[in-house]
């Protein structure tokens, strides 16, 4: 990449429409992580908890990318290399209550996990749709577009848990949704973080 590539601010012919998606998937993210983090303590679901975790994550995600939207290639590069890392740490943390909970097994609520679900699938689904345009842009604008379609496929394996746990009447199809959240977490930061580096020059 180029000395003037690494300076460049995003086209502010972008950044209006881009900044006010960002605001709307911010103000939505906040909201679902109080649904989601409520509902997942009151079921004992772990999928419910990490994906309302994601949620908070993915607020974050959005506020930072507001912050960082004018700068150059660098800014925007290192911020995105911050937040891989970030969804790495996540996915880890999951994989280990995971693990936990395998030894402290506690049936979650089907009903409530479900529900909650679906309504949290609506909402990612909608940031997604917004987000999908700039799904090709710099490091920073594909980790925004990676976290929006992640929470969407999460929420799918959630409602498919809860329909597993109501059939089964054991914990285990919440447990393994909740590994494969954390799996994916982990794939997705692998590429963020791989992105930020050739923008920063490392590799």
């Amino acid at each position: 990449m180029s000395a003037c590539c690494a300076h460049d601010p995003l086209d502010t012919s972008i950044q209006g429409a881009y900044r006010r998606i960002l605001w709307i998937a911010l103000i939505i993210n906040a909201l679902m992580f109080i649904v989601e983090i409520i509902a997942g303590l009151l079921s004992h679901s772990l999928s419910l908890q990490a994906d309302a975790l994601d949620f908070f994550a993915d607020a974050a995600n959005y506020g930072i990318s507001l912050v960082v939207l004018g700068m150059g290639v660098r800014w925007r590069a290192g911020t995105a290399m911050a937040k891989g890392l970030a969804m790495g740490a996540f996915g880890i943390w999951v994989l280990g209550l995971a693990i936990y909970r395998t030894f402290t097994e506690q049936i979650p609520d089907a009903t409530i996990m479900g529900g909650v679900g679906f309504v949290a699938l609506l909402a990612n689904a909608a940031v997604a749709w917004m987000l999908f345009r700039y799904r090709s842009g710099d490091s920073n604008m594909r980790s925004v577009w990676l976290c929006s379609r992640n929470d969407a496929i999460a929420n799918v394996a959630v409602i498919v848990a809860a329909s597993g746990v109501w059939a089964t009447g054991t914990a285990w199809p919440d447990l393994l949704v909740g590994v494969l959240i954390a799996g994916l977490a982990l794939t997705s930061a692998f590429q963020i973080v791989r992105q930020a580096r050739q923008e920063l020059g490392w590799a």
